[in-house]
């Protein structure tokens, strides 16, 4: 029988519970290595107790990097089966974690087809559904019907929930005063500010925090801290309105590890690629060492349709210098919902990102495959490269497009190739070229 609240609160008995046992094993570490981390809130494990088909994961600055994928239908693109075949798909790639962040139609038979079936770690944003559960504009909501949506997407068993606790009434002003050039670019981030200045009242996942920790609490759901005035472009990076809320965050984090409520914090967002270790940096000392979550960064404003790359750049550095959890971008950023090939390289980009970071920050056994992948180059073994690949299929296809003479070379090199030439130099064989 369970005895416990949550992972937190099992940690803090000193219980080791099935989640820990799965994440320690994946991990290289031990089952108290990773009780001690969950206890101090280094480490969270999302994992709703009504998620039953969930494949555990723990995110945490010193395991390695994870990867969230976006996905949910809008109003100029609503089906569902699509959505499903992304999810399956991120998954297959190595997605740990997919948030719904579904805008139309009614979202509960998708969100609840996600904790049934889907083994990874499933987030949402319940300020976007309360306008489409109660099919009311925005300003007629009440503090309560907000609430009321944690508590649903709760027992619809969501493993965390994005709330965009850290903006007050006295962002407006900030926001006002500032004058940044994107405003708040967060889509959950821009709904709280509007229903704050539509009804003069004041940010009711802030003001009802502690009612949404007794929600957490009860279904062991984690908190996503959304950083509702992450820059949206260069200019705003680090700004006054960024790092006010993010001090805030850290207030809040504290107040959800007194009643064990796991919690992840979000960050950036646009931000040149100087600035990213400091605010790595702040966020640890701020927050306490909660995992750090973060969108890119973005490194430049002016690559549409190629931001997968811009923010893996930003990731890899983020990630090597603190982050926990990559959320991915992909190339149909700022311009339209991802298809099934944009979520696909995404993935990918994030995945490199991620992989690079755990290399950096020599996470255990991080290095392997690429180690393996060098051994495999060296003498040839084709199959073997294409076992140690992020993406086989696409390493696959090139070379059997462009299918080389020889086969021990690649159709760049021929028999020019260095890798040829030196294996057969060093065993004493004639080299030919021509």
């Amino acid at each position: 029988m369970r005895t416990y609240t949550t992972q937190m609160d099992a940690a803090r008995q000193g219980i080791i519970t099935p989640e820990m046992k799965a994440v320690a094993a994946k991990e290289y570490r031990t089952e108290e290595e990773i009780r001690e981390l969950v206890a101090k809130g280094q480490v969270a494990i999302c994992a709703n107790k009504l998620h039953t088909c969930l494949d555990p994961n723990g995110v945490g600055t010193m395991l390695r990097t994870k990867i969230n994928v976006n996905l949910g239908v809008s109003r100029d693109c609503k089906d569902y089966d699509v959505e499903m075949q992304k999810v399956m798909a991120a998954v297959n790639m190595g997605a740990e974690a997919i948030m719904d962040l579904s805008s139309h139609g009614n979202t509960q038979p998708f969100r609840r087809k996600l904790t049934q079936e889907c083994p990874a770690m499933i987030g949402t944003v319940p300020v976007y559904d309360s306008v489409i559960h109660y099919q009311r504009d925005l300003a007629t909501l009440s503090a309560k019907d907000f609430i009321d949506v944690v508590r649903l997407h709760a027992q619809d068993g969501v493993d965390f929930v994005t709330l965009h606790c850290g903006i007050t009434r006295k962002t407006i002003d900030q926001i006002k005063n500032h004058k940044r050039k994107m405003n708040i670019v967060s889509r959950g981030g821009s709904l709280v500010f509007a229903w704050m200045s539509m009804t003069g009242e004041e940010n009711p996942f802030y003001e009802y925090f502690d009612e949404i920790l007794d929600i957490c609490r009860e279904y062991d759901v984690t908190i996503s801290l959304g950083d509702a005035c992450r820059p949206g472009c260069l200019a705003d990076a680090s700004d006054v309105c960024q790092i006010e809320e993010l001090v805030r965050l850290g207030e809040l984090t504290r107040r959800a590890w007194a009643k064990d409520v796991q919690v992840m914090v979000e960050g950036p967002g646009h931000m040149p690629l100087d600035q990213i270790e400091a605010n790595m940096k702040i966020q640890q000392t701020i927050c306490k060492g909660a995992p750090f979550y973060v969108l890119g960064p973005l490194v430049t404003d002016v690559a549409p349709g190629y931001d997968h790359i811009t923010a893996a750049i930003g990731g890899a550095i983020a990630a090597s210098r603190g982050a926990a959890f990559l959320c991915y971008v992909t190339p149909a950023e700022h311009l339209a919902l991802p298809n099934v090939e944009d979520v696909k390289q995404g993935i990918i980009a994030s995945r490199i990102a991620a992989h690079a970071a755990d290399i950096a920050k020599k996470i255990p056994h991080a290095r392997d495959l690429d180690d393996a992948m060098a051994d495999a180059r060296r003498t040839f073994d084709w199959d073997k490269q294409w076992e140690c690949a992020i993406d086989p299929e696409t390493a696959k296809g090139i070379r059997d497009d462009r299918a080389p003479e020889h086969e021990d070379s690649c159709s760049m090199c021929g028999k020019f190739c260095a890798v040829r030439s030196m294996n057969k130099a060093l065993s004493g064989e004639y080299i030919d070229i021509l």
